[in-house]
């Protein structure tokens, strides 16, 4: 139905502009709705308008047959609530079918993170890449990411004007348009110096380019962020660890260690960007878990 495509779109349209989420965030809203409307318009092609309790409780079973983790099913929920939140505010309808559905709050799972002999493990398979031209430019995203925790959607926004090497910061446009800055190491500078020196000028000339983004791809054109996951994916292939690493591990992992040596919870959530403390406080939990293994390790009455 056309109109349910076109109530889809605006909201699709106002999550973008106003709300200015991301790229990956809006790609998941506009499948989470189309998903509910298969359930929720029928074979009958019923208009959400007219969506009943008994839509929801046929949408809430279908994704638990279809297997959905809680914490999916919770995300779901959420994101075609809003969708109706939004018709309610801007006085398109009444209707709120998702008004009685109270799941309890997700249980948040602690965050995993590398330990440095996987990191190192990281760097010898990206300094081993097969293609000579591009292993400076995959040993710097690296190098970035573990001394930033920037998300991979920052990182491939990052700009060479948001780059200060004299004083070694950035920049950064993050999550709803927020602005911080974040300091990288000297390790880092040295590996964007070199970078900057050999792949990039090498690429863009070649393929005739001009921009003022950071990471370029094989072509010299801007790398996304799929380019940046798609990367570090052939790094961690060509490496000796097992498949179970993904690209958000990196910003755990630098989180971790600054808790770990003593940074203070705010700094953290600062260089990470959260808008709420509470967001930061799940490292915390991976901190004690560490201090307790210490404690059980080192601690002589503990082994008794």
């Amino acid at each position: 139905m056309k109109e349910n495509k076109d109530l889809i779109n605006i909201f699709i349209a106002h999550i973008q502009v106003e709300k200015q989420y991301s790229i990956q965030t809006i790609r998941a809203y506009l499948n989470d709705l189309n998903e509910f409307t298969k359930i929720a318009a029928g074979k009958e092609n019923r208009s959400l308008l007219e969506a009943t309790e008994i839509d929801v409780e046929n949408y809430l079973n279908y994704l638990n047959r279809k297997g959905d983790e809680r914490n999916t099913i919770l995300r779901k929920i959420s994101a075609v609530r809003s969708f109706y939140n939004y018709l309610i505010k801007t006085d398109v309808t009444k209707n709120q079918p998702f008004e009685y559905v109270h799941l309890k709050k997700k249980q948040n799972r602690l965050p995993k993170f590398l330990y440095p002999n996987e990191i190192k493990e990281l760097f010898k398979s990206a300094h081993n890449g097969t293609n000579e031209t591009l292993i400076p430019r995959n040993v710097a995203i690296l190098e970035l990411l573990f001394s930033t925790g920037l998300r991979v959607s920052e990182c491939a926004g990052l700009t060479l004007a948001k780059l200060d090497f004299d004083n070694r910061i950035m920049d950064i446009l993050g999550k709803g348009s927020k602005q911080r800055y974040v300091p990288f190491s000297p390790e880092t500078r040295q590996a964007l110096k070199n970078y900057l020196r050999t792949t990039r000028p090498t690429l863009m000339q070649k393929y005739h380019q001009d921009h003022d983004t950071l990471f370029v791809n094989n072509h010299g054109a801007p790398l996304t962020s799929r380019g940046i996951e798609y990367i570090l994916d052939s790094i961690l292939k060509n490496s000796s660890l097992d498949s179970n690493i993904y690209p958000h591990m990196f910003r755990h992992t630098f989180a971790t260690d600054m808790l770990n040596n003593g940074a203070d919870l705010r700094s953290v959530q600062e260089l990470l960007g959260h808008s709420s403390l509470s967001t930061t406080q799940i490292y915390t939990h991976v901190t004690k878990e560490n201090l307790l293994k210490n404690y059980n390790q080192f601690f002589p009455r503990s082994k008794d």
